[in-house]
């Protein structure tokens, strides 16, 4: 199938220091104590939940005037407070640098300035939808601990070790752990996603190349603003040019759906991609065997991303997504273990399957570490790392967020591949590959309707469906769909057309609305 190597970096903080920037004139107070601002960076915000912070000055002439620059949408400050408050949008997640001014009251008057850090994480009803922190009880498509049907337990301290262990961690034996995250000055790295509400939110559709056989084509709700990895410039490689690996991630909080895409392009308000995956983050996701996704294991890529958040909180709920550059090949594309549906082998003496699944060794000490690298190093130890694709060795990947310490993740560097070992498989090593993985019957959609079929312009109309032995569901026009039915109110007369998938195949039906 394909072999693309994964990049993802992640940004490190960056704050600039106060620079004194008013004139004083001859008669000009002498200040003992010239004014400061103390605030560096400002207290975490939660999109859509109230928000107050005060910026601290210190020295000059009170009371003082603010203004600031930058705010992320719905926050303000006060401007003879400095107080900022107010309930940061939920388009609003992700890191603002945040220029404040701050004027004493002296004559002549004193300014001051500088740059500020203030960043926005999704709400506590995203995480509730997405169920991205519930370890076992989450929904993360194989990056959960492991599933709650098998036979592990979840601390992998305890967990059967495959019996070739050595032999197959001898693939990477000799590399060493590195977050595959630095920090360029123009923050266009990292594997970003974006949290939106397709209430509010316009469809956009995807034109999808390479992968359209093997992808979930539908119209997503796209933000005008919504981050690519790399930030690739418009038009470039247009249409199916690679580029960069691209992926785009966006979460629906509405219907709780995850949309990714690889070798993303965005040229004159169009976007195009070689693949397109829907995954429902309430259910464990089952894809047909030999698909591949916007990783080559044909997993999702950002339930396995490493998140400030989490590492804020002083905990990881999950399995974390790594590359190999070498996975084992064969004549129909390569192995694959679960919870991969999909493989991309390079090497047919490789000993690395997709879908394989490392842990840190118990008795690895991590108490030199800093905090932040502790809880990482502690979710390798009880949740592991995950062969998600191919790519540099031992690399992990995060997502964008200007708290990142790079010089503190760098250390991570000095960890050993011969500190990790890998567990017991299913299927034993080397696994399956798309002939020989398990079939089944595909879905089965008993029926799909319309509550009409012919409606005037600005009505809306009822799409239902009723199937059986499916995984998950989308409808071309709509995007992923969850429970029986939707509301739809077309612009003009249109065919819709529900996909229902699971691991043996997909069967898809349509029904066409007619506009007077």
């Amino acid at each position: 199938m394909r072999n693309k190597f994964a990049q993802a970096l992640v940004l490190c903080s960056s704050f600039l220091l106060a620079s004194h920037v008013g004139a004083q004139a001859m008669h000009a107070p002498i200040q003992s104590h010239p004014m400061r601002i103390q605030s560096r960076t400002l207290p975490l915000a939660t999109a859509e939940d109230s928000y107050d912070a005060t910026v601290q000055v210190s020295g000059a002439t009170a009371p003082y005037r603010f203004k600031a620059a930058g705010l992320p949408a719905g926050l303000a400050i006060d401007p003879e407070t400095g107080r900022i408050s107010g309930e940061p949008k939920e388009s609003a997640v992700g890191t603002s640098n945040v220029t404040v001014t701050v004027t004493d009251s002296s004559t002549p008057a004193i300014t001051t300035q500088t740059t500020v850090s203030l960043a926005v994480v999704a709400s506590a009803a995203t995480e509730v939808c997405g169920q991205l922190s519930l370890g076992n009880n989450a929904s993360l498509n194989g990056f959960v601990p492991f599933l709650p049907t098998d036979s592990w337990v979840t601390d992998i301290s305890t967990a059967p070790v495959d019996s070739n262990s050595a032999k197959i961690i001898a693939g990477f034996s000799g590399s060493h752990l590195h977050h595959d995250w630095s920090t360029p000055a123009d923050g266009n790295y990292g594997i970003p996603y974006v949290v939106v509400d397709s209430s509010t939110q316009a469809l956009v559709p995807m034109s999808v190349t390479d992968y359209a056989g093997e992808s979930d084509v539908a119209m997503i709700p796209i933000p005008s603003n919504a981050p690519v990895e790399g930030a690739p410039a418009d038009c470039a490689g247009w249409p199916n040019g690679y580029v960069t690996d691209a992926h785009m991630a966006i979460i629906d909080r509405k219907t709780c759906m995850l949309y990714e895409t690889y070798n993303t392009h965005h040229c004159s308000g169009k976007w195009s991609a070689s693949s397109e995956t829907v995954w429902d983050l309430k259910k464990f996701e089952k894809r047909p065997y030999g698909w591949t996704s916007a990783d080559a294991a044909g997993l999702p890529v950002m339930p396995g991303l490493v998140r400030y958040d989490e590492v804020a909180a002083g905990v990881i709920k999950h399995a974390i997504r790594f590359t190999l550059s070498n996975t084992r090949k064969d004549a129909n594309g390569g192995y694959f273990v679960e919870p991969a549906a999909h493989a991309a082998g390079g090497s047919t003496s490789s000993l690395n399957v997709e879908g394989m699944r490392i842990r840190l060794k118990a008795s690895f000490n991590i108490s030199g570490y800093s905090k932040a690298n502790q809880v990482i190093l502690t979710a390798m130890k009880r949740y592991g790392m995950i062969l998600a694709d191919n790519g540099s060795n031992l690399f992990f990947q995060g997502t964008p967020d200007a708290r990142w310490n790079d010089d503190d993740l760098a250390l991570l560097g000095n960890i050993a591949g011969s500190n990790f070992e890998v567990v017991k498989m299913t299927p034993a090593f080397p696994g399956w590959d798309s002939v020989t993985a398990p079939k089944g019957s595909t879905p089965v959609i008993l029926s799909f309707t319309a509550s009409s079929t012919s409606i005037t312009k600005g009505s809306t109309a009822t799409l239902t469906w009723n199937t059986s032995n499916d995984s998950y569901t989308f409808i071309d026009k709509v995007g992923g769909v969850p429970g029986t039915s939707v509301s739809v109110k077309p612009a003009a007369t249109t065919t819709y057309t529900l996909y229902a998938t699971n691991q043996a195949g997909r069967t898809k039906k349509s029904v066409t609305i007619t506009v007077h």
